[in-house]
């Protein structure tokens, strides 16, 4: 994975085919927190790049996209990069291409016109496109071919040329809340507790949050508490490697109980603490914990 230091500011240019993938790899470089512009024509590059790289740190990740779209001032692309490497000014260009035969299947299903043959065949806007951009092309720091690539294996080089350093490509967030509250819309996996004994049929327990410790030690007394436990830690244990793996941006779990305020905050400290202790970047938060109109709760170091 790449070792890119977020704190440097880092500007990509992308350019490339018409119907490579510019759109899907700018929507990828998005989640990894890039600032995007697309469009903008090349005269404008070198100042942009200046503007940014003095905004104190406000604007520290730049994507520009550079197409033929922009027409006659295209023909200055190169010329601009020539003046940016003789001002010493920092970029990194990412050439996005595809065969001919890819482009034109995109073409033909989307039934759009290719721009540089509005009123003729296709490949022939490709192969003037191909020569206007060979230039360009000899010149960029990455070549990624779409021809033959899923979305999730362009994710990937993205995320593997792009991406932050190694181990914080995913966050996790566990997330207790109550089903009297609804849903948490946001949740990759929900999994419900309400089976587990309550303790707010006991008395002494009834306004006491399930991070209490007398609370928690009552939910996990019972047999099928630590069944139920033994069986998400392993699938936990499994799940979270495969979303990593498949360049997912972050991960939120829910546990969730009737009102958000036992069993619920007893799993999620659980698994919060699991997942901390097994080295992953995690948050923890309980959603409906203060919805509770009297409760009692153990705010635990994090």
């Amino acid at each position: 994975m790449s070792n890119r230091d977020d704190n440097k500011f880092n500007f990509v240019i992308v350019t490339g085919m018409s119907g490579a993938g510019k759109s899907q790899a700018c929507r990828f470089m998005e989640d990894l927190d890039y600032f995007v512009v697309d469009n903008l024509p090349p005269v404008f590059i070198p100042k942009f790049a200046e503007l940014c790289q003095h905004s104190d740190g406000r604007i520290n990740k730049v994507v520009l996209v550079v197409d033929i779209r922009s027409r006659e001032f295209f023909d200055t692309f190169s010329h601009v990069l020539e003046e940016m490497d003789r001002n010493k000014q920092t970029y990194e260009l990412l050439f996005m291409d595809a065969s001919d035969a890819a482009i034109i299947r995109r073409y033909k299903e989307t039934r759009r016109r290719h721009p540089m043959a509005p009123s003729s065949r296709i490949s022939d806007g490709i192969a003037k496109e191909r020569e206007r951009l060979q230039d360009v092309r000899n010149r960029s720091d990455y070549i990624i071919d779409t021809s033959d690539l899923k979305k999730q294996d362009l994710k990937a080089k993205i995320q593997g040329i792009f991406g932050a350093k190694s181990g914080e490509q995913m966050s996790v967030t566990v997330m207790s809340f109550g089903f009297k509250f609804g849903m948490p819309l946001d949740a990759d996996l929900v999994f419900d507790v309400r089976f587990m004994p309550n303790p707010f049929y006991v008395e002494s327990m009834r306004h006491k949050s399930g991070a209490v410790p007398v609370v928690a030690e009552y939910i996990d007394q019972f047999p099928v508490t630590k069944d139920f436990k033994n069986h998400m830690n392993n699938l936990i244990d499994f799940l979270v490697p495969q979303y990593i793996k498949e360049g997912k941006p972050q991960l939120v779990i829910a546990f969730g109980c009737t009102g958000g305020m036992h069993r619920s905050v007893f799993m999620a400290n659980h698994f919060f603490n699991r997942l901390k202790e097994a080295g992953y970047s995690v948050k923890l938060e309980h959603r409906d914990l203060m919805k509770n109109e009297v409760w009692e709760h153990v705010r635990e170091e994090r």
